[in-house]
């Protein structure tokens, strides 16, 4: 089983991928439960967009010194706000060519940036694809989620060795924050996150069974990146009215 018996600790109704079953190839029965649209993640602060613009006028990479000489921030800033911008996609890092002794420097360059309207049709193609012809789409929906998940965290190359893990759950949380899930803790509950926004909505309603099992398959992905066991985190897809219910318990240490 893709997703174990403990919803029911958390109270969550059933499994998540019994839910998903309930609502295979259908919209879920109102259109007012689950989350809102995601039109892109949180908006940038000024210094941050500053620096992005800043990368986006370069022909070549630029290091973080020369982040720091050319928007006059504090070194420790101009890190934060890279870290941001890498964790979100909007800047790819890579390290130069060894000049000497030392460790070499990192660079930042802009990327593309988000996903566009085109991209949210291709995904809603392939999961229709997948729904269609594959013989168990939430297995491997699932799975090709847990492997986008550990692309992401080593993308932007934000494991961190050792991390406990609740340190862990914090970081797939930011990670779900920055791809635009709106992403807000349970007061009740630590472990429950309400999942108020949902980049491929429409995709969702058509194949939940598909589109959300990715979804769950990226935190699983995470986590094990970060060290951590997924088992326990759970996903009920349109949960409440504005929200998906994500669960992600640490359960136990790293492995």
């Amino acid at each position: 089983m893709l997703v174990p018996s403990s919803a029911a600790r958390h109270g969550v109704a059933e499994t998540s991928f019994t839910t998903l079953n309930s609502v295979k190839n259908n919209p879920p029965a109102s259109p007012h439960l689950g989350p809102r649209p995601a039109h892109g993640a949180r908006p940038l602060s000024a210094s941050r967009s500053a620096i992005l613009e800043r990368l986006r006028d370069q022909p070549e990479a630029l290091t973080q010194a020369a982040l720091v000489a050319a928007t006059g921030l504090h070194p420790n800033t101009v890190r934060e706000h890279l870290e941001g911008l890498v964790r979100r996609g909007l800047v790819h890092r890579s390290k130069a060519e060894p000049t000497g002794r030392g460790r070499p420097a990192w660079l930042y360059a802009a990327t593309a940036g988000p996903g566009s309207g085109e991209y949210a049709g291709l995904a809603a193609a392939l999961a229709g694809a997948i729904a269609r012809h594959s013989r168990n789409p939430r297995e491997e929906a699932a799975g090709a989620g847990t492997e986008w998940g550990h692309e992401l965290v080593r993308d932007r190359a934000a494991a961190v060795p050792g991390s406990t893990p609740g340190e862990a759950r914090d970081r797939v949380v930011g990670l779900l924050d920055d791809l635009g899930f709106g992403p807000i803790r349970d007061d009740a509950d630590p472990a429950v996150y309400r999942l108020t926004r949902c980049p491929l909505l429409e995709a969702a309603y058509r194949h939940p069974e598909v589109v959300c099992g990715v979804h769950l398959g990226i935190v699983r992905g995470a986590l094990e990146e970060h060290g951590a066991d997924p088992d326990g985190s759970e996903l009920v897809p349109f949960a409440e009215p504005g929200a998906c219910r994500l669960v992600v318990p640490p359960l136990s240490g790293p492995r």
